[in-house]
């Protein structure tokens, strides 16, 4: 397996599967358009986000999208992970997302950053990876229906 930045045909294929990597990654909550993912990750790779994707031969087989968030209350500029998805039929034990997750972090250590966050939903898979790794919960957002 390789770790790399995508070419361009590798980022068309990302976008194309974005909409579904975000449907699972809110638990099915989300279900955007192609224009809306658009709206969401073009201001972020302007900003100077970008995507590493796992590939063997010529599948790609996920992808992590990473860059930099600033703390609302003290300004601190920390590496922030938006986006963590792998294509159903790599899943499952093949350690696909630790690879992503590791080599994401690793460009975060190299750029001199000593803090990294995500958002996750609750219930979500990839919580038990992220616990695994050292992320611990620093705030929670929680929601009622009315």
């Amino acid at each position: 397996m390789e770790i790399r930045k995508p070419n361009d045909s590798e980022y068309k294929k990302i976008l194309s599967l974005a909409p579904q990597a975000l449907f699972d990654g809110t638990l099915g909550e989300a279900n955007p358009s192609d224009e809306k993912v658009k709206q969401l990750v073009e201001p972020l790779l302007k900003k100077g986000s970008y995507y590493l994707i796992a590939t063997e031969g010529n599948n790609l087989m996920g992808w992590i999208l990473i860059g930099t968030s600033k703390d609302q209350f003290t300004e601190k500029i920390c590496g922030f992970i938006y986006e963590l998805y792998v294509l159903d039929e790599f899943r499952g034990g093949n350690g696909i997302s630790k690879q992503l997750m590791e080599t994401g972090i690793d460009h975060f250590k190299q750029d001199g950053y000593s803090e990294v966050r995500l958002s996750v939903y609750a219930g979500n898979q990839a919580n038990k990876l992220y616990e695994k790794l050292g992320f611990k919960n620093r705030t929670i957002t929680m929601s009622m229906t009315i």
